[in-house]
């Protein structure tokens, strides 16, 4: 029963580490935002069960890598309250992984959405 429980009580950390992340890190709201934008759109578009997977997958490696990030980011200003060039440069890798992540989830997005988003474009100009 005690090992249940904290196996539970790991569930209910998490959470408030996510929440304590939205509540206090401005670029994890906007990569909320965005994940609500591509699954409005990609539900709007229709997209098929293998690119939901590609776009969610994205989605969450964007996501973790903004929590990664943040722990990070936390942990060293604890750890250095002044300025000290190493705690810096792991600082801007950690900020570099949040990059890549971002760019991929960005061509992810560009192969599912720009040929639907095109056809539409067409389908709207015949109309017009």
């Amino acid at each position: 029963m005690r090992k249940q429980r904290r196996f539970f009580h790991s569930f209910r950390d998490a959470g408030r580490g996510i929440g304590s992340c939205l509540r206090t890190e401005r670029n994890m709201r906007v990569h909320l935002g965005a994940c609500v934008l591509v699954v409005l759109l990609a539900a709007w578009l229709g997209v098929g069960r293998a690119e939901w997977a590609c776009l969610l997958l994205a989605m969450g490696m964007v996501t973790a890598a903004e929590a990664v990030n943040t722990a990070i980011e936390g942990l060293c200003d604890f750890i250095e309250e002044g300025h000290n060039a190493q705690i810096g440069k792991i600082k801007d890798i950690a900020a570099g992984a949040v990059l890549l992540a971002a760019v991929f989830a960005a061509a992810v997005g560009a192969v599912v959405f720009l040929p639907r988003l095109l056809g539409c474009i067409e389908m709207l100009q015949r109309y017009i």
